[in-house]
């Protein structure tokens, strides 16, 4: 009897509803959809609707679909009701053509992430959920936001994340609209324009789940796309992403996709067997020089097609280690075949012609079939595209072998830094297959260079799996070694290892480290060593004490680059402490011996100093940059920016080291985390005018500066850093433009900063870029432009090519130099020289 009442109440509801909907029209006209009370007809196809699978039109009012759980006008309403699927039966969202505000892009109010580091638009936690978009063309359902790191969000917005196996897309776009207009032709109204020129950090999917489909899915956004980034695997087939940086999925299996890259580097990494492009085509925007990855990471590209104007060059990576391997095969750029990374051999395996092109694809019956059961099958045996019995009909009739190839060749090193006579290291070869999963172990054979052989003994398993170094370097170096193994089908891998020399006894003093005046106002440290064949590298340190017994000892100068540093320039800041010298002594192939030390009994007096005391020059390469919190006159001042911000405070928060990016093969001072604080402060109760011209390298080289916006870098002058008052130039990523920074001048009272001038847009803040910031009188002035010459097409006229900036300020007595760092992405400072001038009475 209930069960009759139940269908009986269905039958009704089904006659009232579409009677309330007769009346219903589709947005898009040519691809009809017809919805009824409890279902849905679509491409001569009746879905009905249930608690697996709900309806969603965002032309339906909330009287509409008020007596009927299972149709809902917003994703987010419908979100709250979701049950877990299955393989066999999904969840599924049957979304009819509109743009759905994911986020409300109205709301004023800024995104936080709270206690996490990233703020969502919306997580689900569902097994098996399907976005079904109702219309072929995906950019007629659109889920959109639009806010990104700085606009309407703190941290990296990303619009979903996803918690679940088996999530799926079809005929939808997913676009973050921060930085790219929103264009809705069915329905113009709803189109936007986007919040802002600058492009920031705008995401749209996270996820952490398996066996993930997008089919004729499209991806939109710029920076830091996440298209269903953390994958393990997933397919891309018949999409379209557009992008800019550290972007796509690194583990993606691309299928018939097209690309709009619109720079450089649209991967930051890949993962573990990486991703794979088939038959592919890829538009470039980029000027001069394509990559896929910014740091490491292998990827596959096959039959797959740039069309670019402007590219000269495609490459992995811009400097790929001898131990990165990737593979091609039918490459083109505007039609001709090319070698990715010609320039970088070791790291491109083209693998035309050979056995290992099966693991992508096969001919079979004339037909070019790409081998996504090979990829994806993992040990579930998924096949997302239905081709198994294809695969193995194949694999029968042509004899070959077509599943469970393996996409990459590992090798574990036990140990990658060996001493001659100590260590050995024990090498084993690991068969991947795609997904990270292990295949079964093949032969694989060794090579090594002859001029490695020298330095290396090497021993073999009988299948080569396994390969013991034991290390034989009798130079007086240590020697970087490359080993390669390869199997039959052409799969390679490569290992660095770097190669000891026997460690010997570090050298013995003949006589012991004794400090000397000379007449130009130098200290030097004499001391001798036994007699050795190697040049001496002892560590040589110097330090100011406060009394001849050496207390209280700050170390202000260090011997670097193993030159001992023998003489000691005396200035203003040693005059009344006693200088102590330690000296480790050490030479090529010995580490450092026993410390001796040496320390006036007078101290320094000011007849003993001959350096100018208003003048201050230095490139950090002997200045000590161990965290030293005090303000003393006379000395550096390092420190982290605010250790309640920093996690790891203890550690010293600069470094004078080997640059990277714009940096690449610079050496100069680095902030060693986001933040830093630096000072100096000179000896004096008060001075007058003063200025500072400083030579940077920012590791970023397309002129944003920093890592997001609004992190900074500020250089002062006339600074007081116990009360952090003073004035300078400010260096700032904003939100605008995308590659510049702007400049504008400071006040610092009490901590509190004021923007003294209008903020200047430049290109300037590049690798290098010279700025001088000066105090005259009640002027303040500064200057910044670029050494180098850059590529300036595209900026607007708003953004200048250099800094001209001056204010009318209160002067005051303060004398020191500062610089507070807050910005992410290191800046090398390669060199400092502040003038100072007395005060005038």
């Amino acid at each position: 009897m209930k069960k009759s009442i139940f269908l009986l109440s269905i039958f009704v509801l089904s006659i009232t509803v579409s009677a309330q909907n007769s009346q219903y029209l589709t947005l898009d006209k040519n691809d009809p959809i017809d919805f009824f009370a409890t279902y849905i007809v679509y491409d001569n196809d009746t879905i009905q609707l249930g608690p697996k699978a709900f309806f969603i039109d965002g032309q339906l009012t909330s009287e509409e679909i008020a007596d009927n759980p299972f149709v809902f006008n917003t994703i987010n309403d419908a979100a709250k009701h979701l049950t877990d699927g299955t393989e066999d039966e999904p969840m599924v969202l049957y979304i009819a053509p509109w743009v759905y505000w994911i986020d409300n892009p109205d709301d004023p109010e800024v995104r936080d992430p709270g206690d996490g580091s990233v703020p969502y638009g919306l997580v689900i936690k569902c097994d098996w959920l399907r976005f079904y978009g109702l219309n072929q063309n995906p950019e007629n359902v659109v889920l959109a936001c639009n806010r990104g790191q700085t606009l309407g969000a703190k941290g990296n917005y990303t619009m979903f994340r996803f918690l679940g196996n088996g999530t799926s897309s079809e005929n939808i776009t997913f676009g973050n609209y921060c930085n790219v207009d929103l264009k809705y032709p069915l329905n113009p109204e709803l189109n936007r324009k986007k919040r802002s020129d600058a492009i920031v950090q705008a995401q749209l999917i996270h996820c952490n789940g398996d066996k993930i489909i997008a089919r004729n899915t499209h991806f939109i956004s710029r920076l830091n796309l996440c298209n269903f980034v953390g994958a393990k695997r997933i397919l891309f087939e018949n999409c379209h992403m557009e992008c800019t940086d550290d972007a796509l999925c690194g583990t993606g299996v691309y299928k018939d996709c097209t690309f709009d890259f619109y720079s450089s580097k649209p991967f930051y990494h890949t993962s573990g067997t990486g991703a794979v492009f088939l038959n592919c085509d890829i538009r470039s925007y980029t000027r001069g020089t394509q990559y896929f990855t910014k740091a490491n990471g292998q990827v596959a590209v096959i039959d797959t097609r740039f069309h670019a104007d402007a590219l000269n060059y495609i490459g992995w990576r811009d400097f790929p280690p001898p131990f990165m391997k990737n593979y091609q095969s039918n490459v083109t750029l505007n039609g001709k075949q090319i070698t990715i990374s010609k320039k970088d051999p070791q790291s491109t395996i083209d693998i035309t012609g050979s056995p290992e092109l099966n693991a992508y694809k096969f001919n079979y019956k004339g037909k070019v079939i790409y081998n996504t059961y090979n990829l994806l099958k993992g040990n579930d045996d998924w096949d997302p595209e239905s081709i198994k019995q294809t695969v193995l009909k194949a694999e029968k009739e042509n004899k070959i072998s077509l599943t469970g190839i393996p996409v990459q060749l590992k090798i574990k090193a036990s140990e990658n830094t060996i001493e001659t006579g100590k260590d050995v290291s024990v090498l084993k070869v690991d068969l991947i297959r795609f997904g990270n999963y292990e295949a079964a172990a093949e032969s694989v054979s060794w090579n090594i260079s002859e001029r490695d052989k020298a330095f290396i003994k090497t021993e073999i398993s009988k299948n080569g799996n396994v390969c013991k170094v034991i290390p034989a370097n009798t130079s007086d170096s240590i020697q970087k070694v490359l080993l390669t193994a390869s199997n039959i089908s052409g799969l390679e891998g490569a290992i660095s290892l770097s190669i000891k020399p026997a460690k010997l006894n570090p050298p013995m003093f003949v006589s012991l480290p004794k400090i000397e005046k000379n007449i130009d106002g130098t200290l030097s440290v004499n001391y001798r060593l036994e007699k050795m064949k190697y040049e001496d590298e002892s560590m040589v340190s110097w330090f100011r004490c406060s009394d001849a017994n050496g207390e209280n000892p700050i170390e202000t100068a260090v011997s670097r680059k193993n030159n001992p540093l023998l003489h000691y320039e005396l200035s203003a800041g040693d005059i009344g402490y006693y200088i102590m010298v330690k000296v480790a002594p050490k030479h090529l192939r010995s580490d450092a011996g026993p410390v001796k030390s040496f320390i006036l009994q007078k101290p320094i007096r000011e007849k003993d100093v001959k350096a100018d005391p208003l003048t201050l020059q230095t490139d950090f390469i002997n200045v000590c940059v161990k965290n030293q919190p005090k303000v003393i006159p006379g000395f550096w001042r390092f420190a982290p920016f605010d250790t309640s911000a920093i996690k790891d405070f203890n550690r010293d928060a600069w470094y004078v080291g080997e640059g990277s990016g714009g940096s690449e093969g610079m050496t100069g001072l680095l902030q060693t985390g986001r933040y830093a604080s630096m000072s100096y402060t000179p000896v004096g109760p008060t001075f007058g005018d003063m200025s500072a011209e400083l030579t940077i390298t920012p590791f970023k080289t397309a002129g944003q500066g920093f890592s997001v916006a609004p992190l900074y870098m500020d250089v002062l002058i006339s600074y007081n850093p116990e009360t952090k008052t003073g004035y300078g130039i400010r260096f700032i990523r904003k939100t605008k433009f995308a590659n510049t920074v702007e400049a504008y001048l400071v006040e610092y009272n009490n901590g509190y900063v004021t923007q003294l001038t209008e903020a200047i847009p430049t290109s300037c803040f590049r690798p290098q870029c010279r700025l001088t910031v000066e105090l005259k009188g009640d002027q303040l002035l500064a200057h910044a432009s670029c050494l180098n010459d850059y590529y300036k097409a595209g900026y607007p006229p708003e953004v200048k090519d250099h800094v001209d900036l001056e204010a009318i300020v209160s002067p005051n007595r303060e004398g020191s130099f500062g610089i507070e760092y807050n910005g992410g992405a290191t800046t090398m400072i390669n060199e400092v020289v502040v003038i100072w001038e007395k005060p005038k009475l």
